[in-house]
């Protein structure tokens, strides 16, 4: 695909071939689809970047290109052990650089799939798919997506029993520094706590909040407050916003739920729970800690998926 692939703006003959998009959300955090079953679509940083544009572009806060497997060296190497795994999300930012994982993508990548007819997907069936972060379990419910995240861990493994914080947020409107918990869902995440909703509301995520130390390759930062009570009939209610890693502050954000579950779980002790409810912008999401066979424990987050339009783009 060239530039006037991506903008979609130069002035083309009838017989220019072109290439169908999809454009989905789930709670409100927006992709652009692409399947491209022969292997054959190959986007370059700049042209996603004006896919994702939301004034030149069609927008959204990534572009989801759906391929086999094995068209993609990422989804070759997992095919060897998990060859169930015949699709892989080639995720990118909206600024055109790839990410790992994006919880809320999976679940829209997946629904794209079974809604074009590239899988054959039923209410209560599973499959796995291929993604830069492993592979994935997602099964299909009656309103919406589960997925097996897989294991989570500390981004510094020495806070493993500690579990207090191992950074230091600045910027985002706060008046001091505030201390932070680093959290990997197969992507980074530093999860701040603040005191209200109100203060929740007034944080400025127009620009990236600044992180100390920085992990190598940027962090996802997600904010986040507490209903109170904290803990209700055994879930618990929390309300978060994030500002993503190449995106900026997006409606929400699958994996970063799974991060403030992780981090909201450690700080309340013996007061948490297992199963969390988390307040995006965009909805509500579910997250769920389970024993997985294996000896680690996984997270699964659901939550729904909608396409909203198609279109084409011009070769």
């Amino acid at each position: 695909m060239t530039e006037k692939t991506a903008a979609a703006a130069a002035p083309t003959s009838d017989a220019a071939p072109r290439v169908p998009f999809t454009k989905g959300h789930g709670t409100g955090n927006d992709f652009v689809l692409l399947a491209d079953p022969d292997g054959n679509v190959h986007l370059e940083a700049a042209q996603v970047a004006v896919l994702a544009d939301r004034h030149r572009g069609i927008g959204g806060d990534g572009v989801i290109r759906a391929v086999p497997s094995r068209h993609v060296e990422e989804g070759r190497a997992l095919l060897a052990a998990h060859p169930e795994a015949e699709w892989f999300m080639d995720y990118r930012n909206g600024d055109g650089s790839i990410a790992e994982m994006c919880g809320n993508g999976v679940r829209v990548f997946v629904h794209f799939l079974a809604e074009k007819g590239l899988v054959d997907l039923a209410p209560g069936e599973s499959i796995t798919i291929g993604t830069r972060a492993g592979v994935k379990t997602v099964s299909r419910l009656a309103h919406g997506y589960a997925i097996d995240m897989g294991p989570w861990s500390y981004l510094d493994p020495e806070l493993a029993e500690e579990a207090a914080s191992d950074a230091m947020v600045l910027t985002a409107g706060l008046a001091d520094p505030r201390p932070a918990l680093s959290v990997s869902m197969g992507n980074p995440h530093t999860v701040v706590p603040v005191a209200s909703f109100e203060d929740l509301e007034g944080l400025d995520l127009t620009r990236a909040p600044e992180v100390d130390p920085a992990p190598a390759h940027g962090t996802n930062v997600e904010f986040v407050a507490a209903h109170e009570p904290l803990v209700r009939e055994g879930v618990g209610r929390v309300r978060m916003r994030v500002h993503e890693r190449g995106v900026g502050e997006t409606q929400s954000c699958g994996t970063g739920a799974c991060a403030v579950a992780v981090a909201m779980r450690a700080w309340s002790g013996e007061g948490g729970s297992d199963s969390w409810l988390v307040e995006v912008p965009g909805g509500v999401l579910g997250v769920d800690f389970v024993a997985h066979p294996d000896g680690t424990e996984h997270v699964v987050l659901a939550g729904p998926a909608e396409l909203v339009f198609d279109g084409e783009l011009t070769v």
